[in-house]
């Protein structure tokens, strides 16, 4: 897998990154793999245990920080964006009326993961044909990869003191994927922290989950509680999750930057199955097989139905009282599960208050 020894790998990095916006990809940049800082970093959040049940974030030993352990030879990592924020969107709107289901907006189309590897693979492939055999790897959001570290050195923003990354010219609506290569491309300039004084995510985040600038405590984030935890949501966070019933998006909305996030493109990303104007009622209705016909091809199906029905079972408890809001959770007091059960006298009591 040798490339051409007269290749101008300058001229090849630039041409990467045409052919990058020709495959519907934001921005391109060229990282090297020394992670050294983002390791100490991790570790830090590791031995805190901040990442609560994400035992992933912990395995792997030192690959996930070290490129060329995870994929030998690995010299580069092509690092790409692609925006996500569906056009004519206000999740403002949602997360405003307690009868509706905020869902994270990244959430609302097909799953992400599918179609940003397809694309990644076509820039492998174009790559090949005017270089030649070369290594590499596509990841996107998969496997231990330190994604966010490697788009800020790659220049393709920086990480913000929500832990998400930021970009002066799109703000923070974008997906990250990466190329592990072998070929030794120039790297990018990574961007400068731009957040300044600013704690606007810190001060909006509604179960304080950021307890300090670029620490994110993951065991209060209502993305891990509602995505990431399997058993019981804790009883004191559930109040404090709103009608938030997957994901959650106050730290990005709050952001200033985020006034320059452009639409995306991507037709697979606009919501699908009515998601962005959904009620609570109408989705703790669906039984299993509708709520897995209903959202294939979308990243909030890895959940499972018994999850999907623990948040909105908290989503509805938080909500106002209503016969309808009690004849949804009525209709699932004896449900099969547990851990829906459990969720569902929880909501009913906080109604009977």
């Amino acid at each position: 897998m040798s490339q051409q020894p007269s290749t101008d790998y300058q001229a090849l990095a630039e041409q990467i990154r045409h052919w990058g916006a020709e495959l519907g990809f934001q921005q391109v940049g060229f990282a090297d793999t020394d992670l050294t800082l983002a390791e100490q970093h991790l570790h830090q959040w590791l031995d805190r245990g901040m990442h609560g049940s994400m035992t992933y974030m912990a395995s792997h030993g030192v690959k996930r920080s070290r490129p060329a352990e995870l994929v030998p030879g690995t010299l580069r990592i092509i690092s790409v964006r692609m925006d996500y924020l569906p056009p004519d969107d206000d999740p403002r709107a949602a997360l405003a009326d307690p009868q509706r289901a905020f869902i994270s907006r990244y959430a609302l189309g097909r799953d992400y993961h599918k179609l940003m590897r397809n694309r990644l693979q076509k820039l492998a492939n174009r790559i090949e044909t005017a270089v030649g055999p070369f290594g590499y790897r596509a990841f996107v959001d998969s496997a231990p990869v330190l994604e966010r570290a490697l788009a800020e050195k790659a220049g393709l923003g920086w990480i913000g003191k929500h832990s998400n990354m930021v970009n002066r010219q799109a703000g923070s609506w974008f997906f990250l994927g990466e190329l592990y290569t072998t070929l030794p491309l120039p790297t990018d300039r990574p961007e400068a922290d731009h957040c300044g004084r600013c704690s606007a995510c810190i001060d909006i985040c509604p179960t304080q989950a950021i307890v300090a600038p670029y620490q994110v405590d993951a065991r209060r984030c209502i993305s891990y509680l509602t995505i990431e935890l399997d058993g019981p949501i804790p009883e004191p966070l559930r109040p404090l999750m709103g009608n938030r019933i997957y994901g959650c998006d106050d730290c990005l909305m709050a952001c200033p930057w985020n006034r320059f996030a452009k639409a995306t493109k991507e037709a697979d990303f606009h919501p699908r199955n009515g998601l962005d104007s959904a009620t609570l009622c109408a989705l703790f209705a669906w039984e299993e097989e509708t709520f897995l016909k209903r959202l294939e091809g979308s990243p909030i199906r890895r959940i499972g139905h018994q999850r999907w029905l623990r948040n909105i079972a908290v989503a509805l408890g938080n909500g106002e009282t209503t016969a309808e809001t009690l004849e949804a959770l009525n209709s699932r007091r004896n449900d099969p599960s547990e851990l829906v059960r459990e969720h569902v006298q929880w909501a009913l009591a906080q109604h009977l208050d």
